[in-house]
C-alpha cells in the first residue's frame, strides 16, 4: 500500500512562482520543488508544523525571474540540492538525469528531462502518475518562452508531447508559474485546450507561434540567473537569511508570526540581559486584573489603543505581546511591525498557557 502523501502548493506573488511541498506521512520525509529565496522562513515553518524533515530541494531549471531558496534551506536543515546535469550550476549535491528517481520515505518522484525552455529543464512525475510538476516547460494553457537560455521551440514541443502529454489523461499538472491565479490543470485539458501545444498543432505551428512572441526579458534576469547558477548562494556571504531575531529562543510560524514559548520567555525575563524585554499585555483593563492575572512586569497596552500608542515603546528593545490565548497578541505583533519595530514576538498560547505551566503571575485566582 502506498504511504499517504502530504501535498501543499505555495505561492510567491512577486514572481508568480509556485513552490511544491511533497511529504511522506509515514516517514516524515519531504522534498520541496522550486523553493524561493525570500520564503525560506515560511517553508521551514510549514515543515515544522507538519512534522516533516526536508530531505532535498529540486529545482526544475535555472530560473530567470527569482532566486532559488535551495542554498538557504541547506544551511538551515541540511537538505540536499538537486537539479539537472545540464544546468551548468555549482554548489549542488546531486545532478539529475532523465529516468532518475528522487525518494522521500516510501514515495518517489521520477525525473523527466524536458528541455526547450532551457537546456536544463526537468519535470518531476509522482510515483503513481497522479501528479506531475512541469516547471516552465508546460504552463496552464501555455508554456515557457524559448528565446533565451538555450531555448528551442522544436525541443520544447518534443519534450511536452513525449514526456508530459503522454502521461495518463487524468494526471494533474502543476506548473512553475501562473500569472492569472490558476493553480492546476490536467493532461486531458492541455491536450484539448492548450492554444500552443494542444489539438492538431504540430511542431511547425508551434515554432511559428513561439518565434513571434516578442516578449521583454525578465526584470530580474541579470540577478537571478547568476545567483541560480550558484544554487542561490549569495556572493561573498554565508547564505544566512537577513533579519533573524536572535534576542531569544523564537520560532517562526507558517502564519508569519515570531513566537516565544512561556518557558523561553520566563528564562529570557530572568536573564541579566543587555536588552530588557518590553512585555506588553494587549487585553482590556478588566482582563488585566481578572482571574488569569498578568505576568509580573507586564505593561497594559490594550490592542484597541496599540496603533495610536506604539510610539511609547522603545524601538531599540525587544517586545513580547501577551493576551488571553495568543490570538489578539499575534495581531498586535503585526501592528507593531508595521509601526517600525523589528524585534517583536508573540507569547504562544497567551496567559492560558502561561498559567497552565505554573509560571508566576500577579493578581488572578488560583
Amino acid at each position: 500500500m502506498t504511504s499517504s502523501l502530504i501535498f501543499r502548493q505555495l505561492f510567491d506573488p512577486t514572481s508568480s512562482t509556485y513552490t511544491y511541498l511533497l511529504g511522506d506521512a509515514a516517514s516524515g520525509e519531504a522534498v520541496l520543488i522550486d523553493p524561493v529565496f525570500e520564503h525560506e522562513r515560511r517553508d521551514l515553518a510549514l515543515l515544522r508544523e507538519l512534522g516533516l524533515v526536508l530531505k532535498a530541494t529540486l529545482d526544475t531549471h535555472v530560473h530567470a525571474d527569482h532566486v532559488t531558496g535551495a542554498w538557504l534551506l541547506k544551511q538551515r536543515c541540511g537538505s540536499e540540492i538537486l537539479l539537472s546535469e545540464h544546468s551548468g550550476a555549482i554548489n549542488f549535491d546531486r545532478l539529475l538525469k532523465h529516468g532518475d528517481r528522487v525518494g522521500f520515505g516510501s514515495r518517489y518522484l521520477e525525473v523527466r528531462a524536458t528541455p526547450g525552455h532551457t537546456n536544463g529543464c526537468l519535470s518531476y512525475v509522482l510515483d503513481d502518475l497522479s501528479r506531475a510538476f512541469t516547471g516552465d516547460c508546460l504552463l496552464i494553457r501555455g508554456c515557457g518562452r524559448t528565446d533565451f537560455q538555450q531555448g528551442s521551440p522544436g525541443l520544447l514541443y518534443r519534450s511536452v508531447q513525449t514526456q508530459i502529454l503522454s502521461l495518463p489523461d487524468d494526471c494533474l499538472l502543476y506548473p512553475g508559474h501562473d500569472y492569472r491565479g490558476l493553480t492546476v490543470t490536467s493532461v486531458r485539458e492541455e491536450k484539448r485546450y492548450n492554444p500552443r501545444l494542444g489539438g492538431d498543432i504540430n511542431e511547425a505551428d508551434f515554432a511559428g507561434y513561439m518565434n513571434h512572441l516578442g516578449l521583454p526579458h525578465p526584470k530580474l534576469m541579470d540577478i537571478a540567473v547568476p545567483a541560480n547558477l550558484r544554487c542561490g548562494r549569495p556572493e561573498g556571504k554565508a547564505g544566512e537569511a537577513a533579519d533573524d531575531q536572535q534576542w531569544a529562543a523564537l520560532t517562526y510560524s507558517f502564519s508569519g508570526i515570531w513566537e516565544i514559548t512561556p518557558q523561553a520567555l520566563e528564562e529570557r525575563l530572568a536573564a541579566a540581559a543587555a536588552q530588557p524585554i518590553q512585555l506588553i499585555d494587549v487585553r482590556e483593563p478588566q482582563e488585566f486584573v481578572d482571574v488569569l492575572g498578568h505576568i509580573p512586569g507586564a505593561q497594559l497596552l490594550p490592542l484597541s489603543q496599540l496603533a495610536a500608542r506604539a510610539g511609547e515603546l522603545d524601538a531599540s528593545r525587544p517586545v513580547v505581546a501577551v493576551c488571553r490565548s495568543g490570538a489578539r497578541s499575534a495581531q498586535a505583533t503585526v501592528l507593531l511591525q508595521k509601526s517600525g519595530l523589528k524585534q517583536v514576538a508573540n507569547l504562544t498560547g497567551g496567559m492560558l498557557r502561561w498559567r497552565a505551566e505554573g509560571l508566576a503571575v500577579e493578581g488572578g485566582q488560583a
